[in-house]
């Protein structure tokens, strides 16, 4: 009778189940062999980072890491991967590390994370890599009684004055401790130099001066200076052993620096990594895969890499999607250290918000920051940090995940100079708004609208206006809507004109301008559409809405507004065109919005006058009569007797004038001063900084009023970022300036000619007022590009 079959235990599958996920967690950290989390040098970035919570490994050149005695990771995979080159068949084993691993964690930099028992392994890997420093600019966290370690503790003072290097002295950031590092390798005796490290800072020099001259102590230094040695010279017993290592650990940094190349490669041009199959040499397999297929056509490590891989000579093959996803973590935290730092240097930084909600229906946040990063010449930086969800859209809790973000990256806000959002109320208010509260921490964080969005928003309240405007843009939207909505009509459209009509949008004004351009610039063409297709469709409404549209294209009225709308557009579309640029200038911004108040002062006077000749030589083009319709007055009912009978305009060109292009007009240069009170508030805050040219024709005491108010609007808590009197000298010594120089000109000029020295309190108001923002991110439009 056959057996039945057994049936495990339920004891004996968790036993089983722990022990895969022991055998998983060994796999943690095994690419950590091949890149380093800090800098070894004491004016180096360490490893604990510039961003609290981030540890970014750095990428390390293979020169700059000795070699180190450890076992290379060794998999079992269920399957082979082998390399296929254009003349063998494809291989289809699916890309994944093994289940059972079996890896050599190098131990960490920081000698509390070290085991209790060193294997010499880790401490022959420990000691080529000598004892780490953490970075100058470390924050030292305080004890319980206010103390804390200071640098000057890694130098023993002489009886003559001379400083002699404690090498042997490590700082833990884990512990906030310190360790020696020879006995902590090689001491067996329970001391917390060796062991726990030593806090106490009141006593640490009298500890550190007994514990030198220890004997001990010094048989510990002469093990690691004589293992040192060893190692340098080539002379350890297992020489050869650590020899072959070497060379191993050479051709993984290699495979990996031209892994971590594909990478960034992909991830700087937004491309996705993985397609529907993580197999090699497979059409579906995704970009990654392919630029490693690539790169191993022509380079001789990877071509290597891939034949070891189908000679099952290495079951560790670094290109799974788990890899990938480390590998894109290593270069994020990266360039988001490096960014936070070149943030950090520059001290001063201005913060620009957008909130819109994705695709899943989840509002984010999008930060991004302005500095003005000066390396060979001054230059302004925008750096984006992320998105942040937020669950509320309030002033209240905008400002407070703010806030938490720049602390959490280790950015003062005290050094926030600015502020730009859209013209939401939540973002503007003047009480509850995020700028304002802001503000109340930080008076120095002047806040201006962005320029952009405001602009749009001057055009669209002019679109509103009138209702010949509302139906001139009602009626563009509408011969697109008709053409675009069957393809036969589109091929009659494109037939007669080069340039396609255009839809329209709400947020983006410009695109209002081409649609207006392209009927404006073809009449004639889109009428002769128009027709061709009212006889081509077969659909008697459509026949209808051809006629209509014709007719009304082919307007007085329609033409009119055509040319006003283009003229309107085109000087608001130059100014906004420009206000777009990361690199704009608040005091280029100024002049640049003080241009289109002027230009459109101007069109006023005679703006509707060339219309109505323009659109007379459309009408002789298109042989029709260049008359307006007239309109049955409409008459009322007096409620009562005194009431004087109304006097409408009876002249139909007149009526459209002032019902139309005069409140349009109107409504735009009001909107302009309304819309851009901010900025105004801001440039009399500033003052003659937005233009020296008129420091020549100043009194002293003028210019001494407005170096005081600048240096009242940059002071907060009895502390001013600038002295006015010597504000006020420094200007007055000014060599003279051509009309209209920018702050960043003002700025480049003094380091072209190094005059920063002579010019220091200008040139820091210069470098203040470039970091001050102007516009804020079109996040939505971030989010599609992602």
């Amino acid at each position: 009778m056959a057996s039945k079959r057994q049936q495990e235990s339920g004891a004996e599958k968790r036993k089983k189940k722990r022990k895969r996920d022991e055998t998983q967690a060994s796999l943690a950290g095994s690419m950590l062999k091949y890149v380093q989390g800090g800098s070894q040098g004491q004016d180096e970035p360490s490893s604990s980072s510039a961003i609290p919570g981030h540890q970014p490994p750095a990428i390390v050149d293979p020169a700059t890491i000795p070699s180190q005695e450890e076992q290379e990771p060794s998999t079992t995979s269920s399957g082979t991967v082998p390399y296929t080159s254009t003349t063998e068949s494809p291989v289809t084993e699916r890309l994944s590390e093994s289940d059972t691993v079996e890896t050599c964690v190098p131990p960490s930099t920081d000698p509390a994370l070290w085991p209790a028992h060193i294997v010499d392994a880790d401490r022959v890997e420990i000691v080529q890599r000598g004892p780490f420093n953490v970075s100058s600019d470390f924050n030292f966290p305080k004890g319980p009684d206010g103390r804390a370690f200071h640098t000057s503790l890694k130098f023993k003072i002489l009886p003559n004055g001379e400083k002699v290097h404690r090498s042997w002295l490590v700082y833990s950031p884990q512990n906030n401790a310190v360790f020696c590092f020879a006995c902590k390798l090689f001491s067996v005796k329970d001391i917390k130099l060796s062991t726990e490290g030593f806090s106490d800072w009141s006593n640490i020099n009298i500890r550190l001066r007994g514990h030198e001259c220890s004997q001990d102590h010094i048989q510990c230094m002469l093990k690691w200076r004589e293992l040192d040695t060893r190692l340098k010279k080539s002379m350890a017993i297992d020489q050869q052993e650590l020899t072959l290592l070497e060379a191993e650990r050479k051709k993984w940094r290699e495979i990996l620096k031209r892994l971590l190349s594909i990478t960034l490669s992909l991830a700087s041009r937004n491309l996705s990594f993985r397609g529907s199959s993580d197999r090699l040499y497979e059409p579906d397999n995704g970009n990654f895969l392919k630029e490693v297929e690539l790169m191993a056509t022509y380079d001789l490590v990877m071509a290597n890499h891939l034949a070891n891989i189908k000679d099952e000579g290495s079951h560790t093959h670094y290109l799974s999607p788990e890899t990938q996803n480390e590998l894109i973590q290593i270069i994020s935290s990266e360039t988001f250290r490096a960014i936070v730092k070149q943030i950090q240097l520059a001290k001063y930084f201005s913060i620009i918000l957008d909130c819109t909600p994705d695709v899943s229906h989840t509002e984010q946040m999008s930060v991004i920051v302005r500095i003005v990063c000066f390396q060979a010449q001054p230059d302004i930086k925008e750096y984006f940090l992320g998105y942040i969800n937020v669950e509320q859209t309030t002033g209240l809790n905008l400002s407070n995940v703010v806030l938490d973000k720049l602390k959490e990256l280790g950015i003062p806000f005290e050094n926030c100079r600015g502020q730009a959002y859209d013209n939401g109320a939540n973002m503007k208010g003047k009480k509850q708004g995020v700028q304002a509260r802001l503000l109340q921490l930080n008076p120095r964080a002047l806040f201006v609208p962005c320029g952009a969005h405001t602009m749009n928003l001057v055009i669209a309240d002019a679109a509103k206006s009138s209702p010949d405007a509302t139906g001139y843009f009602g009626y563009l939207q509408k011969l697109f809507n008709f053409f675009s909505s069957a393809t036969q009509r589109w091929a009659i459209l494109t037939k007669h004109v080069k340039l396609t009509l255009k839809s329209w949008s709400d947020v983006r004004w410009e695109s209002r301008l081409q649609s207006v351009t392209a009927v404006r610039s073809q009449t004639k063409e889109v009428r002769d559409a128009l027709l061709e297709a009212r006889e081509a469709v077969s659909d008697a409404v459509a026949k209808v809405e051809a006629q209509v549209l014709a007719e009304e294209v082919a307007s007085f009225r329609f033409l009119i507004c055509s040319i006003v709308w283009c003229e309107l557009l085109t000087i608001t579309n130059q100014v906004n065109k420009l206000l777009q640029s990361s690199s704009m200038q608040l005091d280029v911004a100024v002049r640049l919005i003080d241009t289109a108040k002027s230009n459109l002062s101007k069109y006023r006077q005679s703006g509707f006058d060339e219309a109505v000749s323009a659109a007379k030589e459309l009408c002789e083009a298109l042989n029709i009569e260049p008359q307006l319709k007239e309109k049955r007055l409409r008459s009322t009912k007096r409620q009562f007797a005194y009431e004087a009978v109304d006097e409408p305009l009876h002249d139909a060109l007149k009526k459209l004038e002032v019902t139309f292009f005069n409140c349009v007009v109107d409504s735009a240069l009001m909107s302009l001063q309304e819309r851009f009170e901010t900025m105004n508030q801001v440039k009399e805050k500033y003052g003659v900084l937005l233009d020296f040219s008129k420091v020549n024709g100043m009194s002293k005491e003028d210019l001494k009023k407005h170096c005081t108010e600048v240096q009242k609007t940059l002071t907060d808590k009895g502390v001013a970022d600038i002295d006015g009197p010597e504000m006020m000298q420094e200007i007055i010594n000014l060599p003279q300036l051509p009309p209209q120089t920018s702050a960043l000109e003002i700025v480049k000029g003094f380091c072209d000619f190094m005059m920063f020295f002579l010019f220091d309190t200008s040139s820091f108001l210069m470098f203040h007022l470039l970091s001050s923002p102007y516009n804020a991110p079109f996040t939505h439009l971030l989010i599609c590009s992602c």
